[in-house]
């Protein structure tokens, strides 16, 4: 194990309940009680995840979400002692993997975080020999599941690991129709709740990236009321 965790919290008691957890697990924690100190570690550090508080005295979550986004993929968890909508669909458009409202148990963190860099671990790595149906284009879009690229005309589309695991399952999927409770579970691999709006902002994101008109997309197209698909 050994990787390094960037912890942002300005309740001590939370961020020290954090780095406890995180250090039994094996992981190397730089912990922040402010943004300001948290961005100097951005750019000094070579993580591998961060877990972010929203509320900060200097600096916001969301603030630092987006530095991060501008160079870097590793997974960014959210904490915030907020439940509205509007913060959680803020910090995944602002490109955060995961999002945990306080309060919280510990065990559950030390979980999310072994999940995410699961897969953050499968999107660098590939292997020496691609598997059948590793490598999809369709009309233009490549995307390849040996080595997480993504090109859309020639051109590359950066996209975070929860990103491209959406892309790659539509993609593989070409044709039928996937509903939002699907690719939750496939992606996140946890229960859909009836009013999660994650795959929805995630989607959105896609689009953004990937340039697609809102009203008439080219690639990933919503069925409504059931689902998306990419003919």
């Amino acid at each position: 194990m050994g990787e390094k965790i960037l912890v942002v919290d300005d309740e001590k008691e939370i961020a020290d309940l954090i780095e406890v957890y995180l250090k039994n697990d094996g992981y190397t924690v730089y912990k922040y009680y402010n943004g300001t100190d948290a961005l100097r570690c951005i750019e000094e550090t070579e993580l591998d995840l961060a877990i972010l508080d929203i509320m900060l005295p200097d600096i916001d979550g969301f603030r630092i979400c987006q530095k991060i986004r501008e160079k870097y993929f590793y997974p960014v968890i959210m904490l915030t002692a907020k439940v509205e909508d509007g913060d959680k669909i803020m910090g995944l458009t602002l490109g955060a993997d995961d999002y945990i409202t306080k309060p919280f148990n510990p065990l559950e963190v030390a979980a999310r975080v072994k999940t995410q860099l699961r897969r953050y671990t499968r999107y660098n790595v590939g292997r020496e020999t691609p598997a059948p149906h590793d490598e999809l284009d369709i009309r233009g879009l490549q995307i390849s599941r040996q080595t997480h690229k993504c090109l859309l005309n020639g051109k590359a589309v950066a996209l975070t690991p929860i990103e491209f695991e959406i892309l790659w399952y539509l993609c593989s999927r070409r044709g039928t129709v996937v509903s939002s409770e699907e690719l939750f579970e496939a992606v996140w691999g946890e229960q859909y709740l009836d009013n999660n709006n994650t795959v929805m902002t995630h989607i959105a994101r896609l689009r953004e990236k990937m340039k697609e008109p809102a009203r008439r997309p080219k690639y990933i197209k919503t069925i409504w009321g059931v689902g998306y698909t990419i003919e």
